[in-house]
């Protein structure tokens, strides 16, 4: 039975876009896109495998982690744009140390991919050596979440790819091609470690957002058409979906 549930992480995890999607949050936040500006609703995808928003998601009523573990707690370290190093710097040290029986969601990797493609375009073997320092990177950190959290379930995120395979998503580095055999790398390293690391399970974002970016028909989408890297409200409950799955449901 978990008692705390802590997502870390970048914007995959996080209620902004999700909630812009809806029009769910204040006139400030709309216009600067920053959360801490006012009121958001609390609809990304952390949010509701906490607590399923009953009025928008009714087939997931009592599909929740405060249905199945009453009295469970719940922080969301996570941040739009949250790098590995991020989550080390920034996220980690709000972990309380604890033999404590917690769910951890991780979602992370992504950032690092784009910044490290938007700097290093068209110099394959530095961006090939930066993926690998990107893939160590990522070994350290669930080993100290491990560390920190010795009793806790993780869950692992692969990322997805808004652009179908297609390697174009409009609005990212001029609509040039993305190179994503490194997101592959990257993807199939998060599933060998989630196979290998106790108490670690995989939730396979990448293969279960297949079809539902650039080449389906934007009312079939699962991200936030004002930028196509983030989730919109039906992307952040599948992504839910994909944790509860990944749980057992």
């Amino acid at each position: 039975m978990f008692s705390h549930y802590f997502a870390l992480g970048d914007s995959v995890s996080i209620d902004l876009y999700p909630a812009l999607d809806l029009g769910e949050t204040d006139v400030a936040v709309a216009l600067e896109r920053v959360a801490s500006a006012g009121t958001v609703a609390p609809v990304g995808a952390a949010s509701l495998l906490y607590e399923n928003s009953t009025a928008r998601w009714d087939e997931f009523d009592g599909r929740d982690l405060v249905t199945r573990f009453p009295g469970i707690r719940f922080t969301n370290l996570a941040a739009d744009g949250g790098t590995i190093g991020d989550v080390f710097a920034d996220q980690l040290p709000e972990l309380p140390a604890s033999d404590e029986a917690a769910l951890v969601t991780l979602t992370t990797g992504g950032s690092d991919l784009l910044t490290a493609f938007g700097g290093h375009r068209g110099r394959g073997s530095l961006l090939g050596s930066i993926v690998r320092d990107t893939l160590q990177a990522y070994d350290l950190l669930v080993s100290e979440i491990r560390r920190v959290l010795p009793g806790a379930t993780l869950l692992l995120a692969t990322v997805y790819d808004p652009s179908d395979g297609t390697g174009r998503v409009p609005g990212v580095y001029d609509g040039a091609t993305l190179p994503l055999a490194h997101l592959d790398t990257f993807n199939d390293h998060v599933r060998d470690v989630a196979a290998r690391t106790p108490d670690a399970r995989l939730a396979d974002l990448h293969a279960a957002f297949l079809g539902h970016g650039v080449t389906a028909p934007e009312a079939e989408r699962w991200y936030w058409k004002r930028s196509l890297v983030e989730p919109n409200a039906a992307g952040a409950s599948e992504i839910r979906r994909q944790w509860l799955e990944a749980l057992g449901e």
